[in-house]
């Protein structure tokens, strides 16, 4: 590959990168009223039987879109088909197994409500499953042509507002007891309508097209390592949910839900770059440029590494104003929310090195997952029953469970590194001092910004926190290429147009 090719993928990657994080800060600006809402009128204990049915029907609906999420990438890539064709053959192979999963859970619902549920219209979550993995689909679709605008709408501006919205209307309106559930359902649907219009207008209707069981079969099979990579990745997120679900009262696993919502943010920042990643990597895969891989890998993690540390900074230090949006009982999760944004960082190189492992090494990088998960789940029980043993109060378990989560991560980034290092040939490492650099007058502005007032902490603290973060990373950390990702035109148009 050219140099002049190399330079347009990483142009590529830059403007897809910006304009998700464009997205990033609109799902940033949504989020936090549904927070305000949900803790404010329905409760910590509301908000916690809510979480807890969250884990399980959004890992279902991911198993269920079976890795499409960045495989179908790679199959429109090597496919000599229509290429409507191959996504519906993905959508059809994704309505069925939602829809079986959404009829066991009808049937069997006690996993979904290890505490009980808030209402009895709280069984029609359910019906999101197959909402969620379609919508999974066509926006990995739209991505595979750099539509990223699609995953903007879809993700970062209607459903984090309809659910803010819907949930303070169906309080107001009678259906307070299953309010949280009945937006979210709402929501779901809503995002696949936002992804549906515009692939529809891009891909158009499939002609000729019919259900190959054969083809299909063998997708399933190809696409196993993927969907179970993808579900044990996003299980790390959530198993800590599910773990505290059955060891800490509801309102606990409610603050702490409190505390992860704000604490994922920053990890929203890798599907800034997630979805036009793939089919750069992809495309670089069949010409074998493992070099260019290496450097796209090394150039994006450098990205969210630094992006996600000044966000963390921000929110991390000013921790218990933050939760104190939420009421004064959620201060209680700052310790949670301190390790849950460490997390988020030491998690970074795992993210990225693991959008080339999926193609290059699925089954490896299924094991490390599976071994990352099972480590997650031995520490988090370990430390709950520490907790139990010493007396400690209910917060202590939260604190605790994101502490397990944040080991873990950063046992997967050291070791997913180290493989795809030795597959390429070409070291991936995305870490760099200016990292340090940046981080210590950061944190001196936010210690300043504790002795003011509450609301002046947050109305001025957290934007000082990371206008003094950018400056420093800024002049001592990005190089040219690095700077190419707040760049608009390079060489005279846009990137990666």
């Amino acid at each position: 590959m050219s140099e002049q090719a190399a330079s347009g993928d990483i142009a590529a990657l830059a403007k897809g990168g910006r304009t998700n994080f464009f997205g990033f800060l609109l799902r940033l600006a949504a989020r936090l009223p549904f927070l305000f809402i949900a803790a404010r009128l329905y409760g910590a204990e509301a908000m916690g039987r809510f979480a807890s049915a969250l884990v399980v029907i959004e890992l279902l609906a991911l198993v269920c879109s079976m890795g499409e999420k960045r495989g179908l990438a790679q199959r429109l890539t090597e496919g000599d088909d229509a290429h409507v064709g191959l996504v519906f053959d993905g959508l059809l192979l994704a309505l069925i197994l939602s829809g079986a999963a959404a009829t066991l859970l009808w049937f069997f619902p006690a996993p979904m409500f290890p505490n009980g549920m808030n209402g009895p219209l709280d069984i029609w979550l359910i019906v999101a499953i197959p909402g969620y993995a379609l919508t999974e689909i066509l926006l990995a679709a739209q991505a595979y042509r750099y539509d990223i605008a699609t995953t903007v709408r879809a993700r970062a501006i209607v459903e984090p507002w309809t659910i803010s919205i819907m949930a303070g209307l169906f309080f107001y309106t009678g259906f307070e007891k299953s309010g949280l559930a009945l937006a979210y359902i709402v929501s779901i649907f809503a995002g696949l309508l936002a992804a549906a219009w515009p692939f529809f207008r891009s891909y158009g209707w499939p002609s000729g097209w019919r259900p190959h069981p054969i083809r299909m079969a063998r997708m399933s099979a190809r696409a196993t390592p993927l969907a179970l990579a993808d579900a044990v990745e996003w299980g790390t997120r959530r198993l800590d949910i599910f773990i505290l679900g059955f060891f800490a009262a509801p309102a606990i696993v409610g603050i702490y839900y409190f505390a992860q919502q704000v604490a994922s943010l920053p990890q929203k920042l890798k599907t800034s770059f997630e979805p036009i990643l793939g089919p750069v990597i992809t495309r670089n895969l069949k010409e074998k440029n493992f070099g260019a891989i290496a450097r796209q890998v090394r150039q994006v993690g450098f990205w969210i590494i630094a992006a996600q540390a000044g966000i963390a900074l921000a929110l991390g230090i000013p921790g218990e104003a933050i939760m104190g949006l939420g009421g004064p009982n959620y201060v209680a999760g700052n310790g949670a929310l301190a390790f849950l944004l460490i997390a988020e960082v030491a998690a970074a190189t795992a993210v990225v090195s693991e959008a080339a492992l999926v193609y290059v090494a699925r089954k490896r990088n299924l094991v490390v997952s599976l071994c990352t998960i099972t480590l997650q789940a031995v520490l988090t029980v370990g430390i709950m029953c520490l907790v139990d043993h010493f007396g400690f109060t209910e917060p202590f378990k939260a604190a605790g469970a994101a502490m397990a989560l944040m080991l873990a991560l950063a046992g997967a980034s050291l070791t997913k590194a180290f493989i795809l290092s030795r597959i390429l040939k070409h070291p991936v490492n995305n870490w760099r001092w200016a990292l340090v650099w940046a981080t210590g007058p950061a944190v001196i502005v936010g210690y300043l910004a504790t002795l003011l007032p509450e609301w002046m902490e947050l109305v001025f603290g957290v934007p000082a926190i990371l206008a003094t973060y950018c400056w420093v990373i800024w002049h001592k950390g990005f190089g040219p290429e690095d700077r190419m990702l707040f760049r608009k035109n390079i060489g005279g148009q846009d990137a990666g147009a």
